[in-house]
């Protein structure tokens, strides 16, 4: 929750390749304030079976940017994924070394105090789109 002199982050993943959550995705939440100052990582946590990040650190009062990193190529490379997931993915562009187009994707935002911030990834093997939701 935040506070007059905090923000928050929340964030969920949906793969729109197959109309899903995207569960078991790495999400890393960094932190500055300003443009000019140190990236410092606050820490992480994974999505559950909705595709939400639901224990996301807390931010430093004084933040004025944040980077969210989404561990994708993990996802995309899971070998419990289903048939018609993998179907789905078969056409994707490759990269030459991991088999995975995006192998991860990182969203930088700012933010102001006293307001929260959820931002969601719509996610598929082809590309990824984000927005500030509510």
């Amino acid at each position: 929750m935040s506070t007059d002199t905090t923000a928050s982050v929340s964030t969920h993943i949906l793969d729109t390749s197959i109309g899903r959550p995207a569960a078991a995705v790495t999400v890393s939440l960094a932190a500055r304030s300003g443009g000019d100052a140190q990236w410092v990582v606050l820490g992480g946590s994974a999505t559950d079976a909705d595709g939400r990040c639901k224990a996301l650190p807390a931010l430093p009062e004084g933040t004025t940017r944040v980077r969210l990193e989404f561990g994708t190529e993990a996802y995309f490379t899971q070998e419990h994924r289903s048939d018609r997931q993998a179907e789905a993915q078969q056409d994707a562009p490759r990269a030459r070394d991991s088999g995975v187009f995006f192998p991860e994707v990182a969203i930088t935002f700012a933010v102001v105090p006293g307001e929260h911030y959820h931002v969601p990834l719509l996610l598929n093997p082809f590309g990824y789109s984000v927005y500030r939701g509510s």
